[in-house]
């Protein structure tokens, strides 16, 4: 699973790496994002019908309502921030989106932790050119519109995370799961593919393609540095 990424590239960087025209990218004066947490918002890169690919902020979890056991009333909602990949077929909380809706996480790291009191915080990236070479994610995203907490009503794109088995390099530090990294060439695939095209991508990415760029215990940000 991944409960922390960040994503400190710049919007014009984003907007280049994955084919989006400036005329549907949403995402105003975005600033760099070193540490992205569950309930948090982030950039996405979906794609119409056309195949015509945007970029927008979305909350990272789709949203489980609650109520109060206590009340009866709404309370904070449920960020359901990884979707694994072998549910995303069968579970009805899954399956329409990656159906219709998936979408490109841009990333520059994503972090796992180790251990607990105190855990060891372990940020991976990719390899290539720069401090952080930029990679996306895969994700899913749904629309949702409805009680937010405290009983305001609230509408806006949410987004999840997919994961898949570990690699040799996150499988020490986290052995279950892993977030799933594509590779450049399999972006439209993943977003404008046929469901089962889509999920012949699912695999973890290979490990000597990947780094780790820093360890520690108090390490919950990722401030390596920023991808122009």
């Amino acid at each position: 699973m991944c409960n922390l990424y960040s994503n400190t590239m710049a919007k014009d960087a984003m907007r280049q790496l994955f084919a989006v025209d400036a005329a549907h990218d949403t995402l105003g004066n975005a600033e760099p994002l070193p540490a992205i947490f569950p309930k948090g918002m982030a950039p996405i890169v979906g794609a119409d019908g056309d195949g015509t690919r945007w970029l927008q902020n979305a909350h990272w979890g789709f949203v489980m309502p609650q109520v109060s056991k206590k009340t009866g009333k709404p309370i904070q909602p449920k960020a359901v921030n990884n979707a694994r990949d072998d549910k995303l077929r069968t579970s009805r909380f899954w399956q329409k989106s990656f159906v219709e809706r998936r979408c490109l996480i841009p990333a520059t790291s994503f972090c796992e932790a180790k251990g607990r009191n105190p855990a060891t915080y372990v940020w991976f990236g990719v390899t290539g050119e720069g401090a952080r070479p930029p990679f996306a994610l895969a994700g899913i995203w749904q629309a949702y519109k409805g009680n937010y907490g405290g009983g305001d009503l609230r509408g806006m794109i949410t987004s999840s995370m997919v994961t898949t088995t570990p690699n040799d390099l996150v499988g020490d530090t986290h052995p279950d799961r892993m977030p799933m990294i594509l590779a450049p060439e399999d972006y439209s695939q993943w977003l404008t593919g046929k469901p089962e095209e889509a999920f012949s991508l699912i695999k973890p990415f290979p490990t000597d393609r990947m780094v780790i760029y820093q360890s520690g215990e108090r390490l919950k940000s990722d401030h390596g540095g920023m991808t122009a």
